[in-house]
């Protein structure tokens, strides 16, 4: 297993567990998940980390229909500014692969700010920390295992 579901299982923390075959020719990590699995749009989340002005990083949790908000990121975590990470830099820092990088159990856990919106969901999916699986919890596992925050960080 991953170090993603390591985590949640040691913090008996309940999840759902969605293994689909990855096509690498796929053009949309979040798009395939939606696809193959059949699951609601609006409840499969992508993991996003930033760069924040002082260097440090944060990780943004949003739905793969939204775009990150780097300004509302950047005042979520008391910083004046953020950008994109680079994907060689989230990937070292986090221990995964793009399109497979999960919010649990990254290998350098940082602030973890989660939009909102799942917050009106009963279970939202995000990386289960390789392509191909998929991890569904329920939103307060973001607090329990990441201590997140909630916060207006999506753009539609």
């Amino acid at each position: 297993m991953t170090p993603a579901i390591e985590l949640l299982r040691s913090l008996g923390i309940a999840h759902v567990i969605e293994e689909y075959d990855h096509d690498p020719a796929h053009p949309s990590y979040g798009d395939e998940v939606i696809e193959v699995l059949g699951l609601d749009p609006d409840s499969v989340f992508k993991t996003l980390m930033v760069t924040l002005d002082d260097g440090s990083h944060a990780i943004g949790v949003v739905p793969v229909a939204a775009r990150l908000d780097l300004k509302a990121i950047a005042s979520a975590a008391g910083a004046k500014r953020a950008t994109m990470a680079d994907p060689d830099v989230a990937e070292r820092r986090s221990g995964y692969v793009v399109g497979g990088i999960s919010p649990f159990g990254q290998k350098r856990p940082c602030p973890t700010f989660v939009d909102e919106w799942a917050t009106a969901l009963e279970v939202v999916y995000c990386s289960g920390g390789r392509r191909g699986l998929e991890v569904g919890v329920a939103p307060r596992a973001f607090v329990e295992a990441l201590d997140a925050t909630f916060a207006p960080i999506a753009t539609w």
